[in-house]
């Protein structure tokens, strides 16, 4: 541990340590801003909406954003390269152009509302059923389990008694609430051995944990763009497979610059999923953020992150009172304190030490019921490529005089 006046040091010099990066990453990457400041005042088109140079090039360089992420992410095209405003709008348009009447769709016990509210709408309406796989009390699910509770939720639905149609998977890679990764890949294996659809939601992994759309069978990733791929908020996108495209219904449609004299969206991709004017600034912005990634490479970042997540873990163990939720395999660890609620330590970690959480129910309640959180919830703790040892142990003090 380091001496409590390097401490103050610290915190004079910062007045504040981000400890939030599975909400947000923070900070950005310098060439971030550049980038979306030098499209604003330099450039300022629309792509796809002219053909004068600077929308030219504003197309140009959009290509070249969707070229790196089908590299980064393995996929078959840029095509299938589809930008929206991040991963809950990508997740609400897989899942809600999927679905049809009679289909059940299954999902895990770790869910973000972003899985579980378009879900849960489409069953209440009656459109479909809803089956979850159950996860343990550590937020972990086994490639065996997920397989096994699979097959037997499909044999009940080929019953004579039920009609429904099985549809497609859909399943967090990475929890916001415990740092587990669940097994993407058994469950693509799973899905092409019995024609189901795969649909992800990389939120947390994407940048930081490497994906292979191919190689795990995905046939939907949705990522956020502000998070693991240091973009701004307000970006992110999808990748489908041309399977999954000719499956899906449109639930926007508007203007593309593309078919115009068609009354209908555009039957090939991107233009078929992507109406209206895209955030641009965005875009350039994740370009930059993605760079930054490759720059660097992933697995130097994830091996940084995973380093003061065990270093965390490891420095709470001998603190009284704290019960952590952690699997350590992405930077994210929840914890709660027996001697004051949630939402007050992670005020007083804010006001009195400069250190900044999250509490509560991180947008997943179904997560904290799995682990025996709820209704109460956790402070999360999540790290990005930006902390440092130094910040990790001012934590560790600040919490143990916070629990003493």
């Amino acid at each position: 541990m380091i001496s409590k006046p390097y401490y103050d040091i610290i915190f004079i010099m910062k007045n504040k340590i981000y400890f939030d990066n599975a909400a947000t990453s923070y900070p950005k990457p310098p060439p971030v801003a550049d980038a979306m400041s030098d499209y604003l005042n330099n450039n300022g088109c629309s792509p796809s909406r002219g053909s004068y140079p600077g929308a030219i090039d504003a197309e140009n360089a959009l290509f070249d954003v969707r070229h790196a992420l089908k590299e980064f992410f393995n996929a078959s095209d840029e095509s299938n390269v589809i930008f929206t405003p991040g991963d809950t709008w990508s997740l609400n348009l897989l899942i809600k152009g999927l679905a049809r009447k009679g289909d059940a769709f299954f999902t895990s016990s770790m869910e973000h509302n972003s899985v579980v509210r378009p879900l849960h709408a489409l069953e209440t309406k009656g459109i479909i059923s809803v089956y979850t796989l159950q996860c343990d009390k550590y937020g972990n699910l086994s490639d065996d389990d997920l397989t096994e509770e699979l097959r037997r939720i499909m044999v009940s639905c080929a019953s004579a008694s039920d009609t429904t149609t099985p549809r497609a998977v859909v399943m967090t890679h990475g929890s916001n609430v415990t740092g587990s990764i669940l097994p993407v890949g058994a469950a693509g294996a799973f899905c092409r051995e019995h024609d189901l659809f795969l649909i992800v939601d990389a939120a947390q992994t994407a940048g930081i944990v490497p994906i292979d759309i191919k190689a795990m069978g995905i046939d939907g990733l949705c990522f956020s763009g502000h998070k693991g791929l240091f973009g701004p908020p307000g970006i992110g996108g999808m990748i489908i497979s041309d399977r999954l495209a000719q499956e899906l219904d449109t639930v926007m449609e508007g203007g593309t610059g593309s078919s115009s004299h068609l009354p209908d969206m555009p039957g090939y991709l991107p233009d078929r999923f992507e109406p209206g004017t895209l955030n641009v600034p965005g875009i350039y912005g994740l370009g930059a953020g993605l760079n930054h990634v490759l720059t660097i490479g992933s697995d130097v970042i994830l091996r940084h992150a995973q380093t003061l997540t065990q270093r965390f873990i490891s420095g709470l163990s001998d603190i009284d009172g704290l019960s952590v939720y952690a699997a350590g395999s992405i930077p994210v660890v929840s914890l709660t304190c027996s001697a004051m609620d949630p939402a007050i330590l992670c005020a007083r970690l804010a006001d009195e030490f400069g250190i900044w959480t999250r509490s509560g129910l991180h947008c997943a309640p179904d997560a904290h019921k799995t682990i025996g959180t709820y209704p109460q919830g956790t402070v999360r703790f999540s790290f990005g490529y930006f902390n440092t040892e130094t910040e990790t142990d001012y934590c560790i003090d600040a919490l143990r005089r916070l629990s003493s």
